[in-house]
């Protein structure tokens, strides 16, 4: 099945999907070890065996990749290889491309605060999404990409996307907001930490408090997060903000877990 997938010229969103779990054998979200391997010979003898050749794209892939064993691919970088349909996911990456822009785009398109992006949000972002690369597709094809999306990154299989499953597009150095998720709080302990950073007792934490707690984040989890970093994390995270107002229930979406 996947060998025949990887003769196509161009391949749907789904297809591609059938693809990745194909090879990510162990289903940890990467294909890596043995897996790659056999994702790179089966993917010259597939193009081969249809007279297509490699891309361009494909031979770079293949020679950084062929010798060495330690290396490991993500969806992300999966479909920057194979050539998918409308590339989808590419577009999805593009509009996504920095952490601050991820966030940004999470206030805008969560539209009642839920703190999830939810089917008919997620659907309305792809379609908006399609159309600033001047792409049009029908109801159909819009269903297929929104039922792929959330296939792909709704880990709990709850029908919507949480801050840290939609996070994983981002570029690895961006991908800050998943370190954030080895140092979440009980609901208790958040509570807490934003009653003691609130220092004047607002109801909101402003950037100058911020960057107070995020120093200390920084300074108690060093293995996770670099205090080199301390600005990209303030500026990022402000996105969150009204006008500059970070609220209890918008930071709780990067402290919180539960």
């Amino acid at each position: 099945m996947a060998g025949s997938l990887l003769q196509a010229v161009e391949i749907s969103a789904s297809q591609f999907l059938d693809i990745f779990h194909h090879y990510d054998n162990d289903g940890n979200g990467f294909i890596e070890g043995k897996e790659l391997q056999s994702f790179i010979r089966e993917l010259r003898e597939a193009r081969q065996q249809a007279g297509l050749g490699l891309t361009d794209r494909m031979r770079q892939f293949v020679s950084e990749y062929e010798e060495t064993s330690d290396r490991r691919i993500g969806l992300v970088e999966l479909v920057q290889i194979l050539p998918t349909e409308e590339n989808f996911l590419l577009f999805f990456r593009q509009q996504l491309s920095s952490a601050s822009q991820f966030l940004e785009t999470w206030r805008r398109y969560d539209v009642d605060h839920s703190g999830y992006i939810e089917a008919d949000e997620l659907k309305d972002f792809l379609k908006d999404l399609l159309l600033k690369n001047q792409k049009t597709c029908d109801q159909k094809k819009l269903d297929e990409y929104t039922a792929a999306t959330l296939k792909i990154f709704d880990s709990d299989g709850d029908g919507k996307l949480c801050l840290a499953e939609m996070a994983r597009l981002l570029p690895d150095e961006q991908n800050f907001l998943l370190r954030f998720e080895g140092i979440k709080m009980s609901r208790h302990q958040f509570n807490r930490t934003f009653d003691l950073y609130d220092q004047d007792g607002s109801g909101f934490i402003d950037e100058a408090e911020l960057d107070v707690l995020l120093g200390d984040l920084c300074e108690n989890n060093k293995k996770v997060l670099d205090s080199a970093d301390l600005g990209l994390y303030r500026s990022s995270i402000m996105q969150l903000s009204d006008g500059g107002k970070l609220y209890r229930s918008e930071l709780a979406l990067l402290l919180c877990d539960d």
